[in-house]
């Protein structure tokens, strides 16, 4: 395979304003959809289809594409998701009903979705072997700096302007990239159409198997998941999907999707580890807004300058991870980034009430920062042995698995953060009776703390401060969920420790170059 070296850089970013459109409109929508609602009168289980449908297109189109990419052509197939990306995008915004607004996100979802392992792949291929961590890096920026900025930028814009903008922003992006992209993206020499029957089964499968699953993570909390029939439901086809999907890749002669390549130890390693990435950095993504919006009173805005300092310590260090990417150990800065990020999540361990903007944002560029340390030399090392005629399937099901660590990640951080409130709640009540001696003498001190200022006879003022009372206790019981959710995080990226040892710490030379 040839690769354009002149352009290198010019390709990185064209490719790289696809993936970033798609990762910001991941999460852009998530803080406006309290207005959404207020402008299609619609009630919580339906907005959220806004959110839904856009992961379940992401999701059943991320693991096909290397094949897409080779029926249809890369560069061709590239442009035609920029261009419905794009088109989806002016819908979104002037979209006259809700459901028309779920159409438009479910085509961003299958155009965006394909996107992003694409211009991995073309990112790879544009780079020489011994460059792929540089190209890794370019490649970072989007993936992990879009889900910070992807809030910020969508509550300024919703507070500032109107929603629809949060949509429209994307069309002069989109048509920069397709200027670009015909200018500059090239389809490799080894790439060739697929040969005999398309396998429609393995797509029936994949498309029932993980758009169900992705019903039931992003639904299940809000239906108590398996108490409800349409979770039950939905979890079968997931469960029904993916093993009938698994069992056609590895028995069709021409499978859709190249499962076999999960065979090679680096890759399945590397994917392993971006799982449980996925799953850390979302999972903390998600929490820590929520944490200062819920009990700190932060506007949208004000919620996202918290991630936004954390964005920017990781476009730092990508820079710098990326040219030490094939000159140190990559395992030895794989465990950097994840004590950087251990660190993080511990510094969240005593928040309080009463904790400042600065605390918070110190904890944010730790993980910033250590998240560079991790997405690099995760990716290089996971495509050190990968064939180029095997590359659209690798991006695609690296992913999936990054897409799908988010999903699981933000499903059980939410599940347990619920769980974890009642039962605090629970034990500090026992603690709320008129025979604690500290409850009474509370009380009483709320209570003539009000009598100057309230106006009220003592039962109304008695019956007001046990209300007082009781709305701090179930503030305290949601702080204590929170930190344990943030323990819980901490566990899942001292999980990534073992399976760091199964990537390769260098390629040599005569590798680099018989690959």
């Amino acid at each position: 395979m040839s690769v354009n070296t002149d352009n290198k850089y010019i390709i990185a970013f064209t490719a790289m304003l696809g993936t970033l459109m798609e990762v910001v409109d991941t999460s852009v929508a998530n803080v406006a959809l309290p207005h959404m609602q207020g402008t299609y009168s619609a009630g919580i289980d339906e907005i959220t289809w806004v959110i839904t449908s856009y992961l379940v297109a992401n999701a059943i189109v991320l693991p096909i594409t290397g094949w897409l990419g080779n029926f249809f052509g890369r560069k061709r197939f590239y442009m035609f998701c920029l261009v419905s990306f794009t088109l989806a995008s002016l819908g979104s915004g002037a979209a006259p009903t809700l459901w028309f607004l779920v159409l438009m996100r479910v085509i961003q979802g299958l155009s965006g979705g394909a996107m992003v392992p694409m211009s991995q792949a073309i990112l790879l291929e544009s780079f020489p072997r011994e460059e792929r961590g540089k190209a890794m890096a370019l490649f970072g920026v989007g993936v992990i700096f879009g889900p910070i900025i992807g809030p910020t930028l969508g509550g300024w814009i919703t507070d500032s302007l109107d929603w629809r903008w949060i949509f429209y922003i994307n069309i002069p992006v989109g048509i920069v990239a397709f200027i670009m992209g015909l200018a500059f993206i090239r389809d490799p020499d080894y790439m060739r159409r697929p040969k005999g029957k398309v396998d429609y089964w393995s797509f029936l499968f994949i498309a029932l198997g993980l758009g169900s699953l992705e019903v039931v993570l992003n639904r299940g909390e809000r239906f108590d998941w398996f108490s409800s029939n349409f979770i039950r439901i939905f979890a079968i086809g997931a469960v029904v999907g993916i093993a009938f999907f698994i069992w056609r890749s590895f028995t069709c002669e021409r499978p859709l999707v190249n499962l076999r390549i999960m065979k090679n130890r680096e890759f399945a390693s590397g994917t392993i580890l971006m799982f449980l990435l996925g799953f850390g950095l979302y999972g903390s993504f998600v929490m820590l807004p929520l944490f200062v919006q819920q009990l700190l009173g932060y506007t949208a805005t004000w919620a996202g300058l918290v991630l936004s300092p954390g964005g920017f310590a990781s476009l730092f260090a990508l820079v710098f991870v990326g040219n030490l990417v094939g000159k140190i150990d990559s395992r030895f800065l794989v465990v950097i980034g994840i004590s950087m990020n251990i660190i993080s999540l511990w510094l969240l361990w005593s928040i309080n009430l009463q904790v400042g903007f600065t605390y918070l944002m110190l904890s944010r560029l730790f993980q910033g920062f250590g998240m560079g340390f991790l997405f690099v030399p995760i990716a290089t090392a996971a495509y050190t042995r990968i064939a180029p005629e095997n590359m659209g399937d690798a991006t695609g099901l690296f992913n999936l698995l990054r897409n799908e660590g988010g999903s699981v990640g933000i499903a059980i951080s939410a599940t347990f953060l619920a769980q974890r409130a009642q039962f605090h709640q629970s034990r500090l009540i026992d603690h709320l009776t008129p025979f604690d001696p500290a409850y009474q003498q509370t009380l009483a001190g709320i209570t003539r703390g009000l009598f100057p200022k309230a106006g009220l006879d003592p039962a109304s003022m008695k019956t007001l401060a046990i209300g007082l009372l009781h709305g701090e206790l179930l503030r305290q019981s949601a702080l204590a969920a929170f930190v344990d959710v943030f323990y819980m995080l901490t566990i899942i990226f001292a999980l990534l420790l073992p399976f760091v040892f199964l990537l390769r710490g260098k390629a040599s030379g005569g590798e680099m170059a018989a690959h």
